[in-house]
């Protein structure tokens, strides 16, 4: 479930839709929980789908770390990639915004750890990368994980509209890593070994 401090928004022409921050969300906020609503396709099931609806699934969905595809029920299907995102994936189900959104700011993810199965070349931007390879996982976790473990700390520090949805045990877990009991996991664990 996307934070319900955002909507969706037309872009550009380039980009199409994406979704926006109504209002300000601090670094450290939750902004996106992998919930019982989002949908995921096995391999078997992705087999037999018909070719136009496997499109619409290469479009929105992601691939998480068992290969599996992950269709998201609600905005969260709309953000889109930026080398310099403002959002994170972790390896416990969700994301959190890795710097201060501002309110009419879009809300974007690095698809570098979204295990895409092509290269892509996304819209230039300031940043040495110029494209976004199925590998980026491999290649910049260790940057990712710094840039995670600065912004996880704050996490109790404002407030989460989405925290009910993280499973107990996983809340048990953001406990430790916030009490220093408990190194984060790495990204690397979203990879997906093909």
């Amino acid at each position: 479930m996307m934070h319900p401090d955002t909507e969706l928004r037309f872009i550009n022409e380039k980009v199409g839709y994406g979704v926006v921050a109504t209002k300000n969300i601090p670094e450290g906020t939750i902004t996106w929980v992998q919930d019982d609503l989002d949908r995921i396709f096995y391999t078997s099931q992705v087999e037999k789908l018909h070719p136009k609806s496997l499109k619409m699934l290469d479009k929105y969905a992601f691939r998480n770390r068992f290969g599996d595809l992950v269709l998201c029920w609600d905005l969260a299907k709309y953000v889109n990639h930026s080398f310099n995102s403002n959002c994170f994936s972790t390896a416990y189900g969700f994301e959190i915004a890795i710097k201060d959104i501002e309110i009419g700011e879009e809300l974007t993810d690095d698809y570098g750890y979204l295990n895409i199965d092509e290269a892509f070349e996304p819209n230039q931007e300031k940043s040495s990368r110029k494209k976004v390879y199925p590998d980026d996982l491999l290649n910049y976790h260790k940057e990712w994980d710094e840039i995670l473990q600065k912004s996880i700390r704050k996490v109790e520090m404002v407030y989460q509209p989405l925290i009910e949805l993280i499973s107990e045990g996983i809340q048990l877990e953001l406990q430790k890593i916030l009490l220093g009991e408990k190194e984060m996991d790495s990204i690397l664990n979203l990879y997906y070994q093909r």
